[in-house]
């Protein structure tokens, strides 16, 4: 079975395979390396290899290895890319250094505060419920642009980015489509989408940073 630090390779070749398919500058995809369930151990020989860009889905189980790693590794980014409760905010706040998953006025107030507590700023992005999924987290397309408006000019939140997960069972090109459309509303830059699955299919649609994990680390 090869081995994450080989499958990092393939999956970075593939990125750039897949700008150079879109006409897009070599590099302007960030590869975010998904590395929930796996333990430091498993992931020390991928940032050895060169990978400074992972995500983590909560909050505890980041804090449990993520401290030691940054302390070895100083140049490491952290993403949130799993949904946030309000009570996790101040712990959020504090470790990571990109929240993907604000979708709701809640978590914005709970962020805003922290921020100015903390004095620290992660770059935040709203999550868009593309496919209007009950079980999943995002806010709704329709009301995604308002909902931006709302964070920049409510809470003082500089908005950079939007963050999509398509239904599993459907096609993710119209999904990421669409998140296009919204960020260029919203005049965010950033576009978080596409998993292991479907990042080549999302780099197409103009994807900014594409989060893998089962392509690098095997699966969960």
């Amino acid at each position: 079975m090869a081995s994450a630090v080989e499958q990092l390779h393939a999956v970075k070749a593939k990125i750039a395979g897949a700008e150079r398919e879109a006409k897009r500058q070599p590099g302007a995809v960030t590869l975010v390396a998904v590395s929930k369930t796996f333990a430091a151990e498993d992931i020390r020989p991928v940032i050895e290899a060169g990978q400074r860009v992972f995500g983590e889905n909560r909050v505890q189980e980041a804090q449990g290895k993520w401290p030691a790693l940054r302390a070895a590794f100083a140049d490491l980014e952290l993403h949130l890319i799993g949904p946030l409760q309000s009570n996790k905010a101040k712990e959020a706040v504090a470790l990571f250094d990109v929240i993907e998953t604000v979708d709701r006025e809640k978590i914005a107030a709970e962020l805003a505060k922290e921020m100015t507590r903390q004095g620290r700023t992660p770059k935040l992005y709203v999550q868009v419920n593309t496919g209007s999924e009950l079980q999943k987290a995002g806010i709704e397309p329709r009301e995604a642009v308002a909902f931006v408006k709302r964070c920049r000019d409510g809470y003082g939140l500089a908005i950079e980015g939007l963050m999509c997960i398509p239904p599993a069972d459907e096609n993710p090109g119209p999904h990421f489509a669409l998140l296009e459309k919204l960020a260029r509303e919203a005049g965010v830059a950033k576009l978080s989408m596409g998993m292991s699955g479907d990042y080549e299919t999302a780099i197409a649609f103009g994807a900014t940073s594409v989060r893998v994990g089962s392509a690098i680390f095997g699966s969960r």
